[in-house]
């Protein structure tokens, strides 16, 4: 046990942050998957714009460490988020019974793959097939 500690001490360290932020959030509820993904999103999220700040302050220690936390942690949403196409097909979908119009669109496809894709992505191709 103690090898593993050594081999992946950021990946113990995600798993810790995101186990406390969630019982912070909801105590005592079941979590669903889609509280799951959000939460990770959050955590994106966070290190997104984390990045930025570190690199303008020259902590380019800061920077590698919380690149590398994001790549461990989008590699846990890769497969639950939907492909372009999938996208595509939703909003298309959405398009025909809602109107071409973006402020119709947009917060009907946000929540229909709210966890189940980037929402800056849902935002380009509605964007994309509104014009």
């Amino acid at each position: 046990m103690a090898e593993t500690r050594r081999e992946f001490p950021i990946e113990q360290k995600l798993r810790k942050d995101i186990r406390t932020d969630r019982k912070n959030q909801d105590f005592g509820q079941p979590l669903t998957e889609g509280d799951c993904l959000r939460t990770l999103e959050q955590e994106i999220k966070k290190r997104q714009q984390a990045i930025p700040l570190y690199q303008q302050a020259g902590r380019l220690e800061l920077v590698e460490k919380e690149q590398r936390e994001m790549d461990i942690l989008q590699s846990y949403l890769q497969g639950s988020q939907l492909s372009d196409d999938d996208l595509r097909a939703i909003v298309s979908r959405l398009i025909e019974t809602n109107g071409k119009e973006f402020k119709r669109v947009m917060p009907l496809a946000a929540k229909e793959t709210k966890g189940r894709a980037n929402g800056a992505r849902v935002q380009q191709i509605v964007r994309e097939m509104t014009q």
